[in-house]
């Protein structure tokens, strides 16, 4: 199985997911999308695709004209029923690419904050063997409303938090990705995040919370991961890539 990670910056890649995609024995390549030229091959013939977070906004088009050539690739991917998870920005892309309107949130989410799976999650694949309510690392300005015709998964007390398209695209806004490392780059230039200086973001608190919890963390990423990729697996053995259409 094959496997392409959409990433825009060097500290918000698969982080553990990697674990679990080596686990699961496959290959994976990376695509830095803004800053490389096209992938090891078209996005469209691999067997599931992961697109990541970033400093970047998703109505940012003036400053990031690659974002709706993401977009549009993400649109085409749906259409062709290529297993898909989006992370943070990532998953406002897909939101976007699947019709819903993705808007600055009322207010940011940095930090832990409490996620609560709807009635419909405990069918979903991914989502449904998840804790009820479980508190999830967050960083993130925006947020997307549901899509046409798709199912929410998971909300916090601010915005949907996950959502499903079909039965093969994902989105999630919190970071199960996230390793110690990264979360480590992003604290380390958080007065670079206007929001996070204007909720007063206490740096040393924040960082001790979450090392006291990244273990447990972590596991549930790769759980997370594993489940998406076994889903992605059936679908290769069903339909080969050259037969999605």
């Amino acid at each position: 199985m094959r496997v392409l990670a959409i990433v825009h910056e060097s500290d918000a890649g698969p982080g553990v997911f990697l674990d679990s995609i080596r686990a699961a024995g496959a290959e994976l390549h990376s695509w830095r999308f803004p800053d490389e030229g096209p992938p090891w091959c078209d996005p469209r013939d691999y067997d599931a695709v992961l697109t990541f977070g970033g400093a970047m906004h998703p109505d940012e088009q003036y400053r990031h004209p690659w974002l709706a050539e993401e977009q549009a690739l993400l649109a085409d991917l749906i259409e062709r029923r290529v297993p898909l998870l989006g992370v943070c920005l990532g998953a406002q892309l897909v939101a976007a690419a699947a019709g819903a309107l993705v808007r600055r949130a009322p207010e940011p989410e940095i930090g832990w904050y409490e996620v609560e799976l709807t009635a419909n999650a405990r069918r979903d694949p991914l989502i449904g063997p998840m804790a009820a309510r479980f508190d999830a690392l967050e960083w993130h300005s925006y947020e997307f409303r549901l899509p046409p015709g798709a199912t929410p998964l998971a909300q916090s007390a601010g915005c949907l938090q996950a959502y499903r398209v079909g039965d093969t695209a994902w989105g999630i806004q919190f970071h199960a990705e996230v390793t110690i490392a990264d979360f480590d780059s992003w604290l380390a230039h958080y007065s670079s995040d206007p929001d996070a200086v204007r909720l007063k973001l206490d740096p040393e608190s924040f960082g001790a919370e979450t090392r006291a919890r990244i273990g447990a963390w972590n596991a549930l990423g790769r759980d997370l991961c594993a489940r998406f990729l076994a889903v992605a697996a059936d679908r290769a053995r069903l339909s080969p890539p050259g037969d999605r259409r």
